[in-house]
């Protein structure tokens, strides 16, 4: 049972991001301490990835746990309400990301994903990011 009206649930809902989210940012500033400089959102990309290194041909995308699915994680779990709703929602968002990131590789670009709950271990995440930038994969 959802403790909020309907009105108070898509007021909360109305302010959830796509773009700019703390995830996002502690990423941005990470990468950016780095010493990588990139573009953000390219549309013309499929899937609009988060983060463009263009020179090095890599993206990089910064999902939210619960919006994307991440399996295993805590944070994926499923509202106890309307499930005929979030359900397929989520299993959509789920799948057109599968298929941004497929079709990016069919271009020549490498693709990174950073799960929210990946962002909290700051030292890990360096290695990943520096992984990913220096040696491919």
């Amino acid at each position: 049972m959802d403790t909020l009206t309907p009105s108070q649930r898509s007021e909360r809902m109305s302010r959830v991001r796509s773009k700019d989210t703390k995830p996002e940012l502690r990423v941005r500033k990470l990468i950016h301490g780095m010493g990588y400089r990139y573009r953000l959102h390219v549309r013309k990309l499929p899937g609009n990835p988060d983060l463009v290194f263009a020179s090095r041909r890599r993206v990089i995308f910064v999902h939210g746990c619960f919006w994307h699915r991440h399996r295993g994680c805590p944070n994926c779990r499923l509202p106890k309400s309307k499930l005929d709703f979030w359900e397929p929602k989520l299993e959509s968002n789920a799948r057109r990301d599968t298929r941004n990131q497929r079709e990016l590789r069919k271009l020549g670009w490498k693709v990174l994903v950073i799960w929210e709950c990946q962002t909290k271990d700051v030292e890990r995440l360096t290695e990943v990011v520096r992984s990913f930038m220096e040696d491919g994969e």
